[in-house]
């Protein structure tokens, strides 16, 4: 008898524990998700809504010399370059998928892009984003992105 009970508890406990994780992972999702409403609609109040106040911002990429680089940004420039951009101008980061890593208060997302300005293929790459549970609020403490232009398997064409 005491078998069962220990066994009742083991799957109690799980089950707590994956509806819990699925609660969190919806949760880090809808942060990422605004991150991209803001961005396609040259919102910056709305992006900013989901960074951290001392979020590192960086993207990796290879020059037309093949040398490899990494430039950081700082936040303001961030909000200012998604304020300024044309009015003309559309934005759209296609997400490929999702690959959400949790412990605690710190979540570590993997994001394969496809990034389309003016409707046309500009680039792709991955975005790793990694969050913060401020107290109940998930907020975006980092974020690098890679930037390539061969090697996509884009269709050409917004999806």
């Amino acid at each position: 008898m005491p078998r069962i009970i220990t066994f009742l508890i083991a799957v109690i406990f799980s089950i707590t524990l994956s509806a819990q994780n699925k609660s969190e992972e919806k949760a880090i999702k809808q942060v990422i998700s605004t991150f991209f409403d803001g961005l396609h609609k040259g919102d910056s109040t709305i992006l900013k809504s989901t960074l951290h106040k001392e979020i590192k911002i960086q993207t990796t990429f290879t020059n037309k010399k093949g040398e490899k680089n990494l430039r950081t940004q700082t936040k303001e420039n961030l909000l200012k370059g998604v304020t300024n951009k044309k009015p003309s101008d559309t934005y759209f980061e296609k997400l490929l998928s999702y690959t959400i890593k949790i412990d605690g208060n710190l979540a570590s997302v993997w994001t394969p892009y496809e990034f389309y300005l003016n409707d046309k293929f500009s680039h792709c790459g991955a975005n790793s984003f990694q969050l913060f549970n401020n107290n109940g609020k998930w907020e975006i403490i980092y974020l690098v992105d890679m930037r390539r232009r061969a090697s996509c398997k884009a269709s050409n064409q917004k999806k």
